[in-house]
């Protein structure tokens, strides 16, 4: 279905419109790892969509032993990157668990992304994945000029990942979560980020929204107020500025950004901004993204609330 459209129900699958990831997606949990080969090779280049698909390639893989057996049977860097992916999903869901084998695949799940980023060295991927890993070991690189709380953290690590990609979407966003209070980040570090990395981007550029998913990442349910901190001018305008910045570009993408257009549409409906709101929610059609959602509840009513108080079409009940 188009992004665009509505057929009276959700689609929460993070392949969204990207028909090739879907098919590769049922391949995978059938067993078979000719599909995902397909989806990644022709990424080679559009780092965005192959960061995308093997992120969603790996989640449908994680507990079976396709990423092993592929890389096994045919080494190359499609097979590598999976691989690696995988490993990174297994060390971060132990961690989050506090499994005490999480050192040991943290440990598997770093060689495995040396092992991709040696397969192709021109692919910013497998050091976004380091990245993600970063919040389990805790790096303390110094931080560059131009930050207020010069934070400490894997900055080495971002440096590696934009010599390749300057503007890698994947490895801002996991740069920034090393600096969620869920990691044990702080909230001045978090803010100094956000804004030092949205602000060096292109006023284009989908990082321009970092701010919004800092501030949804500081939601505090407990405050009964704390929903109308999207109401004020710094927030309204981020938000406005992704709509009219960002949003153009969204037709030029290989799939339909599920997950920002998410955050933006969420930013404009809490700040009030109903017209660009509904335009945002139009845009993304039938898929949807927990979060933010999720930060104020069911996702799925959440949603649901905002289309139908902006006049749009809801599941039927």
């Amino acid at each position: 279905m188009p992004a665009g459209s509505f057929g009276g129900q959700y689609v929460w699958h993070p392949a969204a419109d990207d028909r090739r990831l879907a098919r590769a997606c049922i391949d995978v949990k059938a067993g078979r790892y000719l599909g995902a080969d397909r989806a990644l090779r022709e990424t080679r280049g559009d780092f965005g969509t192959r960061a995308h698909r093997s992120l969603v390639l790996a989640s449908e893989a994680a507990d079976s032993d396709l990423a092993e057996r592929w890389l096994a049977e045919a080494p190359g860097p499609e097979s590598a990157l999976l691989w690696a992916r995988v490993a990174m999903l297994r060390a971060l869901r132990a961690e989050d668990s506090g499994a005490r084998h999480t050192g040991t695949l943290l440990g598997i799940a770093e060689t495995a992304c040396e092992r991709a980023a040696l397969f192709d060295p021109r692919d910013p991927t497998p050091w976004a994945a380091r990245l993600a890993l970063a919040r389990i070991r805790r790096p303390r690189d110094p931080a560059p000029p131009g930050l207020l709380t010069a934070p400490p953290g894997p900055w080495s690590l971002l440096a590696r990942a934009l010599r390749l990609d300057p503007w890698n979407r994947e490895a801002h966003h996991r740069f920034l979560a090393f600096y969620f209070a869920r990691h044990g980040g702080t909230a001045s570090a978090r803010w100094d980020v956000a804004s030092f990395l949205s602000h060096r981007a292109p006023v284009g550029s989908v990082l321009r929204l970092l701010p919004l998913v800092a501030l949804a990442e500081e939601y505090d349910p407990s405050s009964l107020l704390a929903h109308r901190t999207w109401r004020q001018p710094q927030w309204v305008a981020t938000a406005l500025r992704g709509h009219r910045n960002w949003l153009p570009e969204v037709p030029r993408y290989r799939f339909t950004p599920v997950l920002d257009l998410s955050y933006l549409a969420h930013a404009l409906y809490l700040g009030r901004q109903e017209p660009e709101a509904r335009e945002v929610l139009t845009a993304m059609g039938p898929y949807a993204a927990r979060m933010p959602w999720s930060a104020f509840g069911d996702p799925g009513d959440q949603l649901t609330r905002a289309r139908r108080a902006l006049g749009l079409p809801v599941p039927a009940a």
